[in-house]
């Protein structure tokens, strides 16, 4: 697939997710003033060479990761991530933006866990990021086995992919995939997402999931490695 294909096929993607389709959420949007991400405003917010880069970005990807378990189910492209001062996806937003998108729209956040790492910072109202976008992500072991391997093993475009391995990146990841939320056990397979770009908590670590039409940001076992047990890798992009 070339560039231009490539950036075609995402456009059409975010055209069609939850930014867009899902009236909670885009209303959401509306009431923290970031635009929806349309592809009238994509075509002005990133150049062709951006989208050039994102497509390297994917390349890069899946070839460092080729092999990984369930690479092969897993949707490396784009995620959009809301500049975090006007709406911030480390933990629970607001449930007025959730009504349309699952069944409780209270989110549970364990009151163990802090803000969490804010590494996409403030001043642009979407960056582009290259991670998985789709349902799940892979499944490379346990959170202990993935900080434990060296940098190399995770490198891609010269970034350790590892440190955007964060609750930032899929609670947004979360409202990009609209009424079908990620992680969720309402599929075939129920998964979460170890996030071993945070520090564990009192030896419990974080992950995020969707139990019961609720979205969880959760504290559970570092040494946790089964299958269902997946990780997003992700670099930015712009």
């Amino acid at each position: 697939m070339s560039a231009k294909a490539f950036a075609r096929e995402q456009v059409h993607q975010l055209e069609a997710s939850g930014w867009n389709e899902c009236a909670s959420i885009r209303d959401g949007l509306k009431r923290v003033h970031l635009p929806a991400p349309t592809p009238a405003y994509l075509a002005k917010a990133f150049t062709p060479e951006h989208w050039a880069r994102a497509h390297r970005a994917t390349l890069a990807m899946n070839e460092r990761f080729r092999g990984a378990r369930f690479l092969d189910e897993a949707n490396i492209g784009v995620v959009l991530v809301p500049d975090p001062k006007k709406l911030d996806t480390r933990g629970a937003v607001d449930a007025a933006i959730r009504r349309d998108q699952v069944e409780d729209a209270k989110d549970f956040v364990d009151p163990r866990l802090p803000a969490g790492p804010l590494r996409i910072a403030s001043g642009r109202d979407w960056t582009l990021v290259v991670t998985i976008a789709g349902a799940a992500g892979i499944a490379l072991g346990s959170y202990d086995a993935i900080r434990a391997r060296p940098a190399a093993d995770f490198t891609v475009d010269g970034v350790d992919t590892r440190t955007l391995m964060i609750r930032q990146v899929w609670g947004a990841r979360v409202l990009q995939m609209g009424s079908e939320p990620p992680d969720s056990n309402a599929r075939a397979t129920w998964t979460f997402t170890l996030f071993p770009g945070e520090k564990p908590v009192d030896g419990d670590v974080a992950s995020g999931t969707v139990l019961h039409g609720r979205v969880r940001f959760r504290l559970g076992r570092a040494d946790r490695g089964i299958s269902s047990a997946r990780v997003c890798p992700a670099v930015v992009v712009v």
